[in-house]
């Protein structure tokens, strides 16, 4: 049996786990993320791995990374929640720690884990949809993860899906995340309550009686009790996440689907709407195999355990 290291960086903590290579996560623990000053990123990630590494005996170490990864996996050439520009990780936190180093972006981790040892276990062609704030997404072709020519690709959250739509976070117009998000779906239960709070008075009463501090656990206690806007609002959730998979279906044509991401919790009010909404949409629609569309299984250890894996990979 052979033990990798697996960590995820957050945007408020590291997390950091011993794996061995049936996927199972040996030990694990949490250190917080000094998001304030990115420049210390590197050591806090190099004291978990070396606290872990004290007691196991480790080969490699794969690191998640939320942000635009190079093609070496080894530059984090944008980081949003970090800050960091060109930032030279892998050298950073091998020089500290001894051990060959890989970096991936946190999506693509997650899509290899739910891959290898969840969701997507026996099949070759899938794509990982994590919903939260936003949305990211990896993609396994062929049973090797895709990575683009640069290293860039699976950015799926900012496919355009309206053309001059919301302005998103990275500048552009109309992205899927605008509209397919734990963000959107806030944003969407804040806009009808205020427009027809006779609707939502058990969304209200949840939230405090004001539109403005609802949030997405308020959506999903009054979803859960029958709430009518609540329940609209994941109704819009569900037909704009279709209609997303119904467009990369045409493009990969993949064998599943595998949701994931913070809002997968909630996945009882809004999955057989995917559902429905995807097989409306899809291309060729009763002329082609549909893409069975699954919820994930390793849940929050999903990047650290797909990470970790990776690092073992030549």
């Amino acid at each position: 049996m052979t033990l990798s290291i697996g960590i995820d960086i957050g945007g408020t903590k590291v997390a950091a786990g011993v794996v061995d290579d049936d996927g199972k996560i040996v030990e694990s623990l949490l250190r917080p993320t000094p998001a304030d000053n990115p420049e210390l990123v590197a050591g806090v990630v190099a004291e978990a791995i070396k606290e872990l590494a004290s007691r196991h005996e480790v080969e490699a170490v794969g690191v998640g990374a939320a942000g635009f990864v190079d093609e070496t996996r080894s530059v984090v050439r944008f980081a949003p929640n970090l800050a960091w520009r060109e930032e030279p990780l892998q050298k950073k936190v091998a020089d500290l720690v001894g051990l060959p180093v890989v970096v991936e972006n946190d999506a693509n981790a997650t899509a290899w884990g739910e891959y290898r040892f969840g969701a997507g276990r026996g099949e070759t062609h899938v794509v990982c949809v994590t919903v939260g704030t936003g949305i990211g997404g990896g993609v396994v072709v062929g049973g090797a993860l895709y990575r683009g020519r640069w290293g860039m690709g699976g950015e799926l959250g900012h496919i355009q899906s309206v053309p001059d739509g919301k302005r998103c976070g990275c500048g552009n117009l109309g992205c899927w995340e605008q509209y397919a998000s734990g963000n959107a779906l806030v944003g969407e239960a804040r806009r009808l309550a205020t427009t027809d709070p006779g609707r939502a008075s058990v969304l209200l009463e949840i939230a405090g009686g004001t539109p403005e501090r609802i949030e997405g656990p308020e959506i999903t206690e009054a979803a859960r009790a029958g709430d009518p806007v609540a329940l609209e609002a994941y109704a819009w959730l569900a037909g704009w996440i279709g209609q997303g998979l119904a467009d990369l279906a045409a493009v990969l044509d993949p064998g599943c689907f595998i949701m994931g991401g913070g809002v997968s919790a909630a996945a009882d009010l809004w999955l057989d709407g995917v559902k429905e909404s995807f097989t409306e949409r899809l291309t060729g629609r009763g002329h082609r195999p549909l893409a069975d569309i699954r919820t994930a299984e390793l849940g929050p250890s999903a990047g650290l355990v797909g990470a970790a894996d990776l690092a073992r990979m030549p």
